[in-house]
């Protein structure tokens, strides 16, 4: 092999890389767009296997800014749940709460030293 050779494989690597994510991409895109009909998302799905180039431009073409948008409301929608369940953990009582809540109950004469014991250890195991 001569090191064009190489140079020539290198670049060709690169496109199918390249190609591969576009077509991931846009098969994603599709299953992820709500608005598609089933029979629209198969008629995608065989447009790009059966004529691969020209369906991948014509759908960038078509509907790619509407890519940026679906991905920008999925990416919103991970985010506000990553949010809401951080805030559910850290709302949560923790161990020293726990033990704060037994100690007032123990200071009002509702539970006796042994509960006590018994809720502290409970907290910390």
């Amino acid at each position: 092999m001569s090191f064009w050779d190489i140079i020539w494989f290198i670049i060709i690597s690169y496109v199918f890389v390249a190609w591969l994510m576009v077509l991931f991409t846009i098969i994603s895109d599709v299953f992820r767009d709500r608005d598609l009909s089933g029979l629209a998302k198969a008629a995608w799905v065989l447009a790009l296997v059966f004529v691969p180039f020209l369906t991948a431009l014509v759908y960038l073409a078509m509907r790619g800014p509407g890519m940026a948008q679906r991905q920008n409301r999925v990416l919103e929608q991970a985010r506000a749940q990553q949010e809401d369940y951080i805030r559910s953990v850290a709302t949560t009582n923790g161990a020293a709460a726990d033990i704060a809540q037994a100690k007032s109950l123990m200071d009002a004469g509702t539970i006796n030293q042994a509960e006590f014991d018994a809720i502290k250890q409970k907290a910390l195991a």
